[in-house]
């Protein structure tokens, strides 16, 4: 089998290499559970050991009371909720909240920054509340405008924000001009201003993972890893799930393999979604000159304003996390270019690191819906979670929520993250082309607008 794994054109990632990451360098997989044996039932089975299976399973279990099993391919911290830099912000998929007042009216606006909101503090109490060692880190988010248009429409939004969304209960947002962040934050050359979310931070993702699978399984929820499911039939009663050979039936079916879905997942998902690979790389220690010169004095994450994004953090080490997208077709994610791209990146910001040397380098796949929201859908039997744009770490918290409130049958509000359907990708086969020319025209733009 292929070590290079494309959800679109490979049947399952089962067997494929885990991330080289330096999350993996900083605490060792626990024994895996084991895979299926024998014929077993169970109230509600989810596909997917990440973030959103197993906070999905976590509430149902504790909260609702019900036998959930989780189904992993692989071992829990394969997939995403391991290969990620560990943000944990409010995400809004990419849409704007202007146009989303636009298309749904303020409103339900409201409702969906309130959801992305609470999914930042879901994730602090759960740490909090269960004592998950996952070196979390100072509260702040500084989204920079990297040109001055940029500046200008970030201005517009956080006067959008704070006069139309904030509310008593919501952090402020703070706005920062160039000599503000230099003085106090870093001296970024390419930055013309900043605003600081301060209900943000980072974590690392592999130890938050590993602790969310602590807490389902503590909780009475069945895991099996290693376990391919490979094929779903749908019956009068629910569903039955192939795991090499054997069947596992449920009455309810969820969903929550995300961008690590594969063609062959399910009909209700798939060509609904584009897989798309962000590249990370972290650096060696930085040394105190190269603290002093690039003034980064924060462990804030930080990400800019270009439509192919830069993200970036200072973790507990002194090592630089720095990332940005990566390849387009999954065969090519190795090349050297993606890697000197990078580099590049981060020396353009801070030209004292040029040619920094780095001791990680890897790659992982989000995933993205055609109307650049997340979806948390339920129909009363069958249910997915899909299209967190990049902003999983926290709102797989929330999404995995309200997943469970779905299956239990409980009211959740009425908003499109939870009562639209996946729009189908027009032209599927030809996705892969469509995000290449999507590509060059987001450099044209990055660059001159």
């Amino acid at each position: 089998m292929t070590h290079v794994y494309d959800p679109l054109h490979q049947p399952h990632c089962q067997g494929q290499d885990f991330a080289p990451s330096y999350w993996a360098s900083t605490i060792a997989l626990p024994e895996s559970t084991s895979s299926v044996q024998n014929a077993q039932h169970h109230d509600v089975a989810i596909i997917g050991g990440g973030y959103s299976g197993l906070l999905t399973a976590y509430y149902l279990a504790a909260e609702h009371q019900l036998d959930v099993c989780v189904i992993e391919a692989n071992q829990v911290g394969f997939g995403a909720s391991a290969r990620n830099a560990g943000f944990v912000l409010k995400g809004s998929g990419r849409l704007s909240y202007p146009q989303m007042t636009q298309k749904w009216g303020l409103d339900v606006t409201k409702g969906i920054y309130s959801e992305f909101s609470d999914a930042v503090h879901r994730v602090e109490q759960l740490i909090s509340d269960f004592n998950i060692d996952c070196d979390k880190q100072e509260n702040g988010y500084l989204k920079i405008a990297h040109n001055q248009n940029a500046l200008e429409s970030l201005n517009a939004q956080a006067n959008y924000i704070q006069t139309q969304l904030q509310s008593a209960n919501t952090p402020p947002s703070q706005w920062l001009s160039k000599e503000e962040l230099s003085v106090h934050y870093m001296k970024n050359q390419q930055a013309f201003g900043a605003l600081r979310y301060s209900d943000s931070f980072g974590v690392n993702p592999l130890k938050l993972l590993l602790g969310y699978r602590s807490l389902a399984i503590k909780n009475g929820v069945t895991l099996y890893e290693n376990s391919l499911v490979e094929h779903i039939v749908e019956t009068a009663n629910g569903f039955e799930l192939s795991v090499k050979g054997i069947k596992v039936s449920c009455n309810k079916l969820i969903m929550a393999g995300n961008a690590y879905n594969n063609k062959q997942s399910h009909q209700a998902i798939n060509n609904r979604y584009l897989p798309i690979l962000s590249s990370i790389f972290v650096s060696k220690p930085l040394t105190k000159q190269q603290l002093d010169e690039s003034g980064l004095q924060t462990n804030q994450v930080c990400m800019d304003t270009r439509t192919l994004k830069y993200y970036y953090r200072l973790l507990p080490d002194n090592r630089l996390l720095f990332g940005g997208r990566g390849a387009v077709y999954a065969k090519h994610q190795n090349k050297p270019v993606y890697l000197t791209n990078l580099k590049k990146g981060l020396s353009d910001c801070f030209p004292c690191l040029t040619n920094i040397e780095h001791d990680y380098y890897w790659n992982g796949f989000i995933a993205a819906a055609l109307d650049d929201m997340p979806h948390i859908n339920f129909d009363g039997k069958l249910g997915f979670i899909l299209g967190y744009c990049g902003a999983g770490v926290s709102f797989s918290a929330q999404a995995g929520f309200r997943m469970a409130q779905m299956v239990a049958g409980k009211k959740v509000p009425k908003l499109p993250l939870y009562n639209t359907p996946l729009p189908y990708l027009p032209f599927a086969r030809f996705r892969r082309i469509g995000q290449f020319a999507y590509y060059q025209y987001a450099q044209v733009k990055d660059r001159f607008f």
